[in-house]
């Protein structure tokens, strides 16, 4: 890295994120002290912390608040060129109806299709999902009503009014001409939110509960106990962050989907990784733990390695947690919504699939068995495959990241000239192809 080879500026700045951070943060102590806050605001109720599923769905609001304030307050991202609006020239509202109403019919449509799909879909009616299928039906009304103020509301002030939505309210319509390429895009954004967002909800209160309730000072001497809350806050902090960058893909905030993925390849590598199509799960066909322990099991007989393990364990899902919080508002999967180049993505292109897959082999050992050799090969083969899956997705992402904006194409090559990660990586492949390409003399 040099002045004369400057990285490529981001899109989003750490300022975001770390809004978001201290909002989440406040929020935690409010609920581990609630007793404390209740007396001294008079609250009537019970005196225990606050760790159902609420308070922790309540988290999600004191993250992004925050965020959106600096978004608007600070950066006035809603001035960018980028957002597609320009405030200065607003329309007519009888002129924005006039989009705005065939714009909502596209709306609708794309979040009827949603709700059919969680209808049919057995998978969203048990367990953990039943909390996600609650809050979204609770949802529904204001989201409607909300849209009836909302859509017209932006309208006046697009510069190009006639966006995805537009394009398949008038397909479904059928008085206007319409570009199926927007319908297509369109759909895919909202397939995204709608898969993503469920399965988002569903994961917030296990985390946030165990966090709150936790009690530190108990486990402080316990390398194995407390290396586990730790990383059960970073994944609370990775898991709640997210769910804003999934909520808040908003126009106004330059946090809008400009695309989402048109690789068929891309989808199939993503959802495998999460259920109800996970591969990884246990008894999948990429289950890598049968006849395994963990590092606590292999390691509990060196209390200073367990230490030192436990530490990498928590600054590998620190690592996770921070390529999240870069984001800002703009975290998600399987869409392009803007160029992030500074925090852990100045090292390397995807430090929360490297970070993850380095977690998994540290903490997981596969190597090492409870059963037979048999076990340790076929537990280490399969977590290689895993991570050939995320090396699969990384591909996926950066193919569709290059096809839509030069920025990312810049920030690619920049990477392979200057990241410390990234250039290690690219030596050891390069290595071991000319190990691979090398003739050996026959015996």
């Amino acid at each position: 890295m040099s002045a004369s080879d400057p990285r490529p500026a981001s899109d989003v700045s750490a300022g975001v994120g770390l809004a978001g951070l201290a909002g989440l943060c406040v929020w935690i102590v409010v609920c581990r002290e609630w007793a404390s806050v209740a007396d001294l605001l008079n609250i009537p109720g019970p005196r225990t912390p606050l760790s159902g599923p609420y308070a922790a769905l309540a988290a999600v609001l004191f993250s992004a608040l925050p965020m959106v304030a600096w978004s608007l307050l600070i950066e006035k991202v809603h001035r960018r060129a980028s957002t597609g609006i320009d405030w200065s020239r607003p329309r007519a509202l009888s002129a924005a109806m006039e989009t705005a109403i065939t714009k909502l019919a596209g709306l609708w449509a794309a979040w009827g299709l949603i709700a059919a799909l969680y209808f049919l879909a057995r998978w969203y009616w048990q367990g953990q999902y039943l909390f996600a299928m609650e809050v979204l039906s609770a949802a529904a009304p204001l989201l409607l009503a909300g849209s009836l103020l909302y859509v017209p509301w932006l309208d006046r002030v697009l510069v190009n009014p006639r966006d995805g939505a537009w394009h398949f309210g008038a397909m479904l319509i059928g008085r206007e001409a319409y570009d199926p390429a927007h319908v297509r895009h369109h759909l895919r954004g909202w397939a995204v939110k709608g898969f993503f967002t469920a399965f988002m909800i569903s994961i917030l209160p296990p985390g946030f509960a165990l966090v709150v309730q936790a009690d530190f000072a108990a486990i402080l001497g316990d390398p194995v106990q407390l290396a586990t809350l730790l990383m059960e806050a970073m994944f609370v902090v990775d898991v709640q962050i997210a769910m804003v960058g999934y909520l808040l893909t908003c126009k106004p905030l330059d946090a809008h989907i400009r695309s989402a993925n048109p690789h068929l390849d891309g989808w199939l590598a993503a959802l495998i990784c999460y259920p109800p199509f996970i591969l990884m799960g246990q008894g999948g066909p990429l289950d890598y733990h049968p006849a395994s322990a963990d590092w606590a099991v292999w390691l509990g007989a060196h209390p200073t390695l367990l230490w030192t393990w436990g530490a990498a364990l928590v600054t590998l899902t620190a690592i996770y947690a921070w390529a999240t919080v870069a984001f800002g508002l703009r975290f998600s999967n399987l869409t392009y919504r803007g160029v992030l180049t500074n925090g852990p993505y100045a090292f390397t292109r995807h430090p929360a699939y490297l970070s993850k897959n380095a977690f998994w082999w540290l903490s997981t050992l596969p190597f090492l068995t409870t059963g037979t050799t048999a076990d340790a090969i076929r537990n280490t083969a399969i977590l290689a495959l895993v991570s050939a899956v995320y090396w699969w997705r990384a591909k996926t992402e950066e193919r569709h990241l290059a096809a839509e904006d030069a920025k990312y194409r810049e920030y690619w090559a920049w990477m392979a000239r200057n990241a410390v990660v990234t250039r290690a990586i690219e030596r050891l492949r390069v290595l071991s192809t000319r190990r691979a390409r090398t003739l050996q003399p026959a015996e």
